[in-house]
Formats: C-alpha cells, sequence, structure tokens
C-alpha cells in the first residue's frame, strides 16, 4: 500500500474516532432532543413496518387491475375484519390470564428475592472476579424487581400513546403504500443527475432488503409464538397464552431473543411447578427452536441479509449500548442498510477507476 494511500486511511480513522468521541460527550443534548422526536420516530418506524408487511397484498390487487387505493382499503377491511375476530376471542383469555398473573406476582416476587438470598448466602465460596460479576448481576435483578409494580404503571400510562399511534399510523400506512413509488421518485430527484442512477439502485436495493427483512422476521415471529403457545399448552404451564405472545416478540431481536423470551417463562415455571415444570419448559423451547432454526429460517429468511454471524452480534452489541431494546431490534435491519451502501459505493469507485 502507497504511503500516501495508508496516511489518509490513518486519518480517516482518526477522524472516525473523534467524530465518535465527540457524538458521545454531545450525549445528554442527543437525549433531549430524542425526548421530544422519539413518538414522531416511532409513529413513523410502526408505519413503516407495517407497510412492509402489506405491500405484497397490496401489490397482488393492483397486478389484478384493482386501483391502488381501493386495494389498500380492501387489505384494511380484510385485516379489520381478522383482527376483530381474533381479539374478540382472545380477550377474555387474555383478561383473565393478566389478572391471574397480577394476583400472583406478590408471590412470584417473593420467591425472586428468596433466590437472590440464597445466592447471596453462597457466593462468598467463589473466586473474587465471579463473586463480584454475581453481585452486580444479583443488585441490577433485584432492583428491577423493586420497581416490576411501577415498571407496570408506567406501562398503563404509555396506553395513551399506544392510543394516538393507533389512530395516526394508519393514515400513514396508507399514504406510504399509495405514494411509495413517488417518494421514491422524489427522492432520486434530488440527487445529482451523475448520480441519479446510482441512487435508484442504492434505494431500491435497502426497500428489497428491509422488505424481506420485516416479512420474513414477522412470519417466523408469528410462528414461534405460535408454536411455544401450544408447547405451553401441552405442558400446561400457567399464562401460556401471554409467555407465547412474549416469547414470539422477544424473538425479533436475533440471538439474544429466545434468552429474553424463555426468561419469564422459567420464572413462572419455578415458582408455581417447581423443577419439573422447568425441565418441561427447557424442553419446549429447544424444540421452537429447533424447528426455527432448521426449518422456518431458512424457508422463510433463506440468505436475505447476507450477514456474517459475527457483524450481527457486534451490531447488536453496539445498538444494545446505544439504544437499549430499541437498539436490539434496530441494529440488524441498520448494518443490512450499511452493506447495502457500502456495496452499491464499492461498486461505484469500482466502474469510476475503469
Amino acid at each position: 500500500m502507497p504511503m500516501g494511500r495508508y496516511a489518509r486511511t490513518m486519518m480517516s480513522i482518526a477522524l472516525t474516532l473523534t467524530c465518535i468521541y465527540l457524538i458521545g460527550l454531545l450525549r445528554s443534548l442527543f437525549l433531549d432532543i430524542w425526548g421530544v422526536l422519539s413518538s414522531l420516530f416511532y409513529t413513523f418506524l410502526a408505519s413503516l413496518i407495517i407497510t412492509y408487511i402489506l405491500q405484497p397484498a397490496v401489490d397482488v390487487l393492483h397486478r389484478r387491475r384493482v386501483p391502488r387505493s381501493a386495494a389498500i382499503l380492501i387489505v384494511y377491511a380484510v385485516i379489520a375484519a381478522i383482527l376483530a375476530v381474533v381479539v374478540l376471542n382472545l380477550i377474555p383469555v387474555i383478561s383473565r390470564q393478566i389478572a391471574q398473573l397480577s394476583s400472583s406476582l406478590p408471590a412470584i416476587t417473593a420467591e425472586v428475592s428468596r433466590w437472590i438470598d440464597m445466592v447471596n448466602s453462597r457466593k462468598t465460596y467463589l473466586p473474587n472476579a465471579v463473586r463480584t460479576g454475581i453481585e452486580n448481576a444479583l443488585n441490577q435483578l433485584e432492583h428491577r424487581v423493586e420497581v416490576a409494580p411501577t415498571g407496570l404503571f408506567s406501562v398503563v400510562t404509555s396506553t395513551l400513546n399506544a392510543i394516538f399511534m393507533a389512530f395516526v399510523v394508519p393514515f400513514l400506512v396508507f399514504y406510504m403504500l399509495k405514494d411509495a413509488k413517488a417518494i421514491g421518485r422524489g427522492m432520486v430527484r434530488m440527487a445529482p443527475a451523475k448520480s441519479k442512477h446510482r441512487v435508484r439502485l442504492v434505494l431500491r436495493a435497502i426497500d428489497d432488503t428491509l422488505g424481506g427483512y420485516v416479512r420474513g422476521q414477522f412470519l417466523i415471529m408469528l410462528a414461534v409464538g405460535l408454536l411455544s403457545f401450544i408447547g405451553y399448552l401441552i405442558i400446561r404451564l400457567p399464562y401460556a397464552l401471554l409467555l407465547g405472545a412474549f416469547l414470539g416478540f422477544a424473538d425479533i431481536i436475533p440471538y439474544l431473543g429466545p434468552i429474553i423470551g424463555i426468561a419469564p417463562a422459567v420464572i413462572i415455571a419455578l415458582t408455581t411447578s417447581g423443577w419439573p415444570m422447568l425441565v418441561k419448559v427447557v424442553i419446549v423451547n429447544i424444540a421452537v427452536q429447533q424447528i426455527e432454526g432448521n426449518i422456518l429460517s431458512p424457508q422463510i429468511m433463506g440468505r436475505t441479509l447476507h450477514l456474517h454471524p459475527m457483524a450481527i452480534v457486534a451490531a447488536l452489541i453496539v445498538g444494545g449500548e446505544a439504544g437499549g431494546v430499541l437498539g436490539l431490534i434496530l441494529a440488524v435491519p441498520a448494518l443490512a442498510v450499511c452493506k447495502v451502501v457500502w456495496t452499491q459505493w464499492r461498486e461505484a469507485r469500482s466502474h469510476a477507476s475503469h
């Protein structure tokens, strides 16, 4: 590598690290700005996800010469009918399980506290480094157990936000589905004349990547939630519907999702039925993960993202540190978008050099 190119590379790395450091210093300012813009961002994100999920159905109707606006309304009507049937049948079950879980929460919290005390009493036999790590983990767990009722209250207070989104999101989704191509053409028009073709290719690649990921992940989440619910019913685990739904939602996070999703089921199993139920819960989750990893993911997702597992793990670490749960959820699609942009940029550089 020529010395001049090496110096430029090192300078670019140094400038990048400096920018990251300066952004870190301004983190509190960004958090304040995020507090103002978060509602808008969540609304837009939810609209984008729903748009990608509904887009294939709208496109099928539109190819059959149904006007796009009418196709969207037909899809809306079908989804509303399905949701009405599902909600009317599931609300009594969900309400009953939530009421039972709320009444059992004090006993569950007391049992978890007993486990913490038991581990605390035996950690003196461990090496210093291990003992320090366990102490930190136990302190965090104890804090979360103590603030659990407050967390439930905050969930209730956020219902107003959810109601607002429920009214706004359908309108945004309608216009995203209706004017998606026009929005893309507008973004291409803003690019310089010599870059219009490349920008068009980048936008198309990003759209294909995100669309495939969102739709595939949605189907896998549904399948994992349904399979775990059936498994929990078979082993007679209490709150099977809630625990299966939680596991399905948690599966949106690659690698870490199954671990997060099984945690409530483990706690419920130990506090209600003891070790035999815990073994059954582990067996059910292993079976579900085997079905997902060997059947569902290869058939539904395939190699959509073409990302190395180590790159995904690194993205999850960075995303979790930067944005918590939301960062974990957005880490993989953000990495996929970065890869698309990087690939297109390299191709543009390669064509320019020739």
